[in-house]
């Protein structure tokens, strides 16, 4: 599988790749709100609902069976550091849109996650190819305390609008917060603008 390499979106955005406030690392480190939950894969199901067409259950020998590509991303993180050409494997956002079909009528996605997790995405930041619902991560599946086995990665946003442990998609009609949109977190999340904050 060829490396599709977007690490030069940040054009659109801004004039430097690393963004201001943010320092480079080699390291990644680990965050989450909770704690690593438990994943099941056989039971394990990513759903998508909301203003669609049609709404899936997909179980993960399903989900694996998606168009996938490989991608060299950025990563940015609201904490102030930036991890550089990460290699994430997974399937588009937009693979996932044109497969329930969007109603003209969504104008926001909230992601839902296996601990609890929720973020909350305008629809138009989303369908981009960038935007990856990623189960490999430089070459191996990706690490459970990383999000395995399925994290959302948003290199045009930072790192709280990915959620780890991603189960399901909502296509939303009207906006609606997620967990750190409603502690006061951005809801656009912007890098290059230091969206940190609402």
């Amino acid at each position: 599988m060829t490396t599709n390499d977007v690490t030069d979106l940040y054009r659109e955005f801004g004039d430097e790749r690393v963004p201001p406030g943010q320092r480079e690392t080699t390291a990644f480190p680990v965050l989450s709100k909770s704690g690593t939950p438990d994943v099941d894969l056989e039971s394990w199901t990513f759903t998508v609902t909301g203003a669609v067409e049609e709404e899936l259950a997909l179980s993960w020998e399903e989900f694996r069976d998606l168009p996938s590509e490989t991608q060299r991303q950025d990563f940015h993180c609201v904490t102030g550091w930036s991890a550089l050409d990460c290699e994430f494997t997974g399937v588009p956002f937009p693979e996932i849109a044109a497969r329930a079909g969007v109603s003209d009528e969504a104008v926001h996605v909230m992601f839902s996650a296996l601990d609890g997790y929720t973020t909350d995405l305008p629809l138009e930041d989303c369908m981009r190819e960038e935007v990856l619902f990623a189960w490999g991560y430089d070459d191996a599946d990706l690490p459970t305390d990383h999000g395995g086995p399925l994290r959302v990665v948003t290199p045009h946003k930072y790192a709280y609008k990915g959620a780890k442990w991603v189960d399901g998609v909502e296509f939303l009609t009207e906006s609606r917060p997620g967990y750190w949109e409603r502690r006061g977190y951005s809801q656009t999340a912007n890098p290059w603008r230091e969206e940190r904050y609402s």
